[in-house]
């Protein structure tokens, strides 16, 4: 059965392309409501009194932002270590969409329950918004793992950026809806200090969440690449492949470098988008008047970026245009780091906004060219996946640190700059690298 419907996959199927791309719609509410805008300025008004930035979690006192980031990072640490496990059970029943689903329902569930979240629930609230992200990392990882099944390499850039676009699009809409109930209270029925409009916005993610990602799943095939192999622990045989394809990986140079280019990368990429809010915050004393309509702008303007860099990517090449990105993203990180008031914020803002939605679908796409032959997709794709993980848990560790460390967020962002730095050197040395090739086969033809 698993192998029949793993055969009826037909690649370039727009009906199965459109399912795809809206997940994007679906759980990019997740990124822009939950982890973004509305929980991080939520979080920071109740973990707050006064000047005094101190919680208490458990019996241990705790600065509010420190916390904050370490909870990404425990979140991305679980899914960078439950991946492959899932990734296995994936493969070997070719059952990857049910997965899929068991992480949506984890995480949009999760985000409801942050309805509950006040000053007398931080335990609540940091453990439920750590299971959302878990949930969202989780379904990730079979998501992006679905591109290759459903597209040929030359249509993956662009399926690629136009479910990073829909997505960015979507959470604008809900973001919207739920920005207009957080300013406009009277309107609802609340009064203009009431905690219910935000709260009731962490409800609106988990049934947008939930409701749009039914068209994804009606679409996306049941079975795919199924192997069900005799005399093997699928508990285990997840890490084996994942040694496996690191294995694969150290193979291959172009690939390795690119890999490790990526790991710093998403490390800069990753940690901004979990912590600009609350930079704006804490730093500026910026309020969600400017704060939530400047995240907006990023989702606008990524739109745009997102398709920007993908003919950028057709002109130049990937490795070209993610170049491109990265220097951007170094001059804009050094920019932030003198930022005072709210005109700079927005100036960077807008500048990140661009290179943001680029960033994310080149390196998707990259990876999935520069991948070998294969059928086995979801390993491939757990690597990388585990990859983008970890430099989660390594960046917002290392933003936590710095900040615990120094007292100030500002030394964090000089840190997300070096991330940047780092890999800029490895993709520029992979860029090299490909000259030399090409000028060797030139040479050998000649």
């Amino acid at each position: 059965m698993a192998e029949s419907q793993s055969m009826a996959v037909v690649k370039g199927d727009p009906a199965v392309v459109r399912g795809w791309v809206m997940y994007d719609w679906a759980n990019s509410v997740y990124q822009l409501t939950i982890s973004s805008t509305i929980f991080p300025i939520y979080y920071n008004t109740v973990t707050r009194h006064g000047n005094d930035f101190f919680v208490n979690f458990f019996g241990y006192r705790i600065v509010n932002t420190v916390l904050y980031s370490w909870a990404i990072a425990v979140a991305y640490l679980v899914v960078a270590i439950g991946s492959p496990l899932f990734s296995s059970l994936a493969d070997y029943t070719g059952r990857r969409k049910g997965f899929m689903r068991a992480f949506t329902w984890i995480g949009a569930v999760s985000c409801g329950s942050l309805f509950f979240f006040d000053a007398g629930h931080i335990e609540l609230g940091i453990i439920a918004f750590t299971l959302g992200t878990v949930g969202y990392g989780g379904s990730i990882v079979f998501y992006n793992s679905f591109l290759p099944v459903i597209a040929e390499p030359k249509d993956q850039d662009r399926i690629s950026a136009r479910g990073y676009s829909m997505g960015y699009l979507g959470g604008v809409v809900l973001l919207l809806f739920n920005l207009w109930m957080i300013m406009m209270p009277e309107l609802f029925g609340f009064p203009k200090e009431s905690s219910y409009p935000a709260r009731i916005s962490f409800l609106t993610v988990c049934l947008w969440w939930i409701g749009f990602s039914t068209m994804t799943f009606r679409h996306l095939p049941k079975y795919t690449y199924a192997k069900r192999r005799q005399g093997e622990n699928i508990f285990t045989s997840g890490y084996r492949e994942l040694r496996l394809v690191f294995n694969q990986v150290r193979q291959s140079p172009s690939l390795s470098i690119y890999l490790a280019g990526f790991f710093f990368v998403m490390m800069g990429i990753l940690t901004t988008m979990f912590m600009a809010a609350t930079f704006g915050e804490k730093e500026l004393g910026l309020k969600e008047e400017i704060l939530i309509p400047t995240i907006l702008i990023i989702q606008l303007v990524a739109m745009g970026g997102a398709w920007f860099f993908a003919r950028l990517s057709g002109r130049i090449g990937n490795l070209k245009a993610m170049v491109v990105s990265v220097i951007v993203w170094i001059l804009v990180c050094i920019y932030a780091f003198t930022v005072r008031n709210a005109a700079g914020f927005i100036a960077a803002a807008f500048v990140i906004g661009i290179v943001m939605g680029g960033s994310q679908s080149l390196a998707r796409s990259t990876y999935s060219k520069m991948l070998p032959e294969t059928t086995d997709h979801t390993s491939f794709f757990s690597f990388y996946d585990v990859t983008e993980k970890l430099a989660t848990v390594a960046g917002t560790f290392s933003f936590g640190i710095i900040e615990a460390i120094t007292g100030s967020m500002r030394y964090s962002v000089l840190a997300i700059t070096l991330f940047f730095v780092i890999g800029l050197f490895l993709l520029l040395l992979l860029v090299v690298r490909g000259r030399k090739e090409v000028a060797i086969l030139r040479h050998d033809l000649g």
